[in-house]
């Protein structure tokens, strides 16, 4: 799932927009330097339209296409050994209480549609680095994440008529509450909150610090061992006069092998 973000640099108000998301996404666990490790590769299709004021005149336009590009590695620090097959089982069946620390590094790249005349795009031609920081406590069916995360830019220098764009780093944390009814079927609530990613224009500061606040609800549903699905609300409200409220419904598979 992606998240698009109206960039108050556009100077759209009022603005109202449809998403639909296809995503594809691969993850290959492994073992390094006797830690879990893991890589993931998410590749998004999107289509949408939207509708506003864009400097006090009426638009509307619409997008279909490919978007950025993200590549994820992570690697856990303390807890969850390296194990598969029988021996995972048998130290999950065993694990009532259990302490985990990881980190990651996500970068969005610049892999999307993208075009230099256009206001709204569905990739951002700039790359993103986005290092994270994570704990998950785990005692019985009970399970508590908190991951705290930034958001680092490099420039977009043609962002609209040959204009570049900067923007400052943004912040974020996150917590999870989950509980695991059966193996492969669980419920989770989650808290957000993001703020920073102030940017400028040819130097100008547009003076549009973010700070959002969001909530979701999710639920892991199991088909078969090796397939299940995922059903999650996400719900985001900015509480500055820049930003934008938005409602997002997903269904994800994940398949296992």
């Amino acid at each position: 799932m992606t998240i698009i973000f109206l960039n108050p640099v556009l100077q759209i108000e009022d603005g109202k927009f449809d998403m639909n998301t296809y995503a594809l996404k691969y993850i290959r666990s492994f073992e390094l330097f006797d830690k879990s490790a893991r890589i993931d590769i998410t590749q998004n299709y999107q289509s949408g339209d939207w509708s506003g004021l864009q400097a006090g005149q009426p638009i509307s336009t619409a997008r279909d296409g490919w978007a950025d590009t993200t590549v994820r590695f992570a690697i856990n620090l303390l807890g969850a050994p390296p194990l598969a097959g029988k021996e995972f089982a048998e130290y999950r069946a065993h694990a009532d209480c259990e302490t985990i620390i990881g980190a990651g590094l996500a970068v969005d790249l610049p892999t999307g549609e993208y075009f230099d005349d256009k206001l709204i795009n569905l990739g951002n031609n700039r790359f993103a680095f986005r290092p994270q920081l994570g704990l998950v406590h785990q005692r019985g069916k009970w399970t508590g994440e908190l991951t705290t995360s930034a958001r680092f830019f490099t420039d977009n220098e043609d962002f609209f008529n040959g204009k570049r764009l900067q923007e400052y780093p943004g912040y974020f944390a996150q917590g999870h509450l989950i509980y695991n009814f059966t193996p492969g079927l669980w419920l989770s609530a989650s808290m957000g909150y993001f703020f920073g990613g102030e940017s400028t224009i040819d130097g100008t500061s547009s003076d549009d610090r973010q700070s959002d606040l969001g909530w979701a609800l999710s639920m892991g549903i199991p088909i078969t061992r090796n397939f299940g699905l995922k059903l999650t609300y996400i719900g985001i409200r900015t509480l500055t006069n820049t930003g934008s409220d938005t409602d997002t419904l997903a269904l994800g598979c994940s398949v296992m092998w």
